[in-house]
């Protein structure tokens, strides 16, 4: 059995000072290892978040990487919703009580990867190590004089290893947006809709058909686009970006230039046939045998009369049947067409811990009440219509569910 003292970790700033062949070894396919990471650092937000990496040495060895980032966490994005719109309407509270309003916060993970995880050598499990993360994550929190710690949006096989360590040391779980996960079963395009509910299925053909009357969009599947095609696609991603309820990082079009020098990343592109004018993308990360939909953009001018996110999800998902990809992962937020897509929910969770025992223990009455349901007006119909899909386990990241899995599909 391990101990924590067998373990040691140091802290780096940057990707580049921790070797290659680690990054490797702890975030094989499908994780988003060091080109992302390298990408978030070197585009320039450090205005909105300070990284660090903790790399973990047991008996001298280097067997881990804590991926890691502060930020001054505005209250809209951790309090409770009424505490929220009294600041709101009561601007002086915040003047008199700024540190209840804006808290610095320390988070294991990554500011826009859907899900948490630490990288470990295979030899070494997550539970082996979880107490001395929680450790070293509350010095350097004291360092930065942070008061929040999160572990953030980690799966449930991970959960597992971690909350029981997590929640002996005082931390406070609080369920998390789902991922939305669509198993690629069979081959091409065909099998997708032989495998949607029938009733989904006759949807999404009657929108596709009247989508394709309306307009021809000419399909591209591109990498390495130059910065004219970049300027397009970083434009609609603005568009969709400014229309999200959910905003937690601001990305800049650097960002989407380092991305695409990295032969991982694949853009869908949507062209009218007409104009040459983009009116949709999806920027995909190929990984072993997952297809990541990382980031889309829609030309809100024609999105809805064109049903233009079902013609980018199609050509998406027939691009990844092309590739031999088995699973296709949509991320966080927008449930509603995801749904209705086939898409399945995969549970995440958070584990949180303030500083102040009291404040502590009000946060975590507060997260007690969190669901799906409160966090995200789609789920909320959907699962009022389908209560059984409140009960679906998750699926390890980029994993295959097995058919005897007891797991529940959206969408049965």
């Amino acid at each position: 059995m391990n101990t924590l003292s067998e373990f040691r970790t140091s802290w780096v700033s940057r990707t580049q000072d921790i070797p290659i062949q680690l990054w490797n070894e702890c975030y094989p396919a499908p994780l988003e290892g060091l080109f992302f990471y390298a990408a978030l650092e070197e585009c320039g937000i450090q205005d909105q978040f300070t990284f660090a990496f903790g790399i973990i040495h047991k008996n001298g060895k280097p067997i881990g990487i804590i991926p890691s980032f502060s930020m001054d966490m505005p209250l809209a994005l951790f309090g409770p919703e009424a505490l929220v719109q009294f600041v709101e309407k009561v601007p002086a509270f915040g003047k008199l009580f700024p540190f209840l309003v804006t808290q610095r916060t320390i988070f294991v993970g990554s500011p826009c990867t859907d899900q948490g995880t630490v990288g470990l050598v295979p030899e070494v499990a997550l539970s082996d190590v979880a107490g001395h993360i929680y450790d070293e994550l509350s010095k350097r929190a004291k360092k930065i004089r942070a008061v929040f710690l999160v572990w953030k949006d980690f799966i449930e096989t991970d959960r597992i290893q971690i909350e029981q360590t997590l929640l002996r040391k005082g931390m406070f779980r609080c369920l998390s947006y789902p991922g939305t996960d669509l198993e690629l079963e069979g081959e091409g395009l065909a099998s997708y809709y032989s495998n949607l509910k029938s009733s989904h299925r006759h949807n999404l053909k009657k929108k596709m058909r009247r989508s394709k009357e309306r307009a021809q969009l000419q399909v591209e599947v591109i990498q390495q686009p130059g910065l004219a095609v970049l300027n397009e696609i970083f434009a609609l991603f603005w568009q969709t970006y400014q229309r999200g309820k959910t905003k937690f990082e601001e990305l800049n079009p650097k960002f989407f230039q380092l991305l695409s020098e990295d032969n991982r990343t694949w853009f869908v592109l949507l062209r009218s046939r007409d104009t040459n004018q983009l009116v949709a993308f999806m920027l995909c990360f190929k990984i072993g045998d997952c297809v990541i939909n990382k980031f889309i953009g829609l030309d809100y001018a024609v999105s809805e009369h064109l049903y233009l996110y079902m013609r980018l999800f199609e050509a998406g998902v027939e691009w990844a049947y092309s590739t031999g990809a088995k699973m296709f992962q949509s991320g966080q937020t927008g449930y509603r067409a995801k749904l209705d897509l086939g898409h399945q929910l995969v549970k995440l969770t958070n584990y949180c811990q303030h500083v102040n025992p009291i404040v502590n223990w009000i946060y975590s009455r507060v997260a007690k009440d969190v669901s799906w349901q409160t966090l995200d007006d789609d789920l909320a119909v959907y699962l009022k219509a389908h209560p059984e899909a409140d009960v679906i386990s998750a699926i390890p990241h980029g994993k295959i569910r097995k058919k005897s899995s007891p797991a529940i599909t959206v969408g049965d």
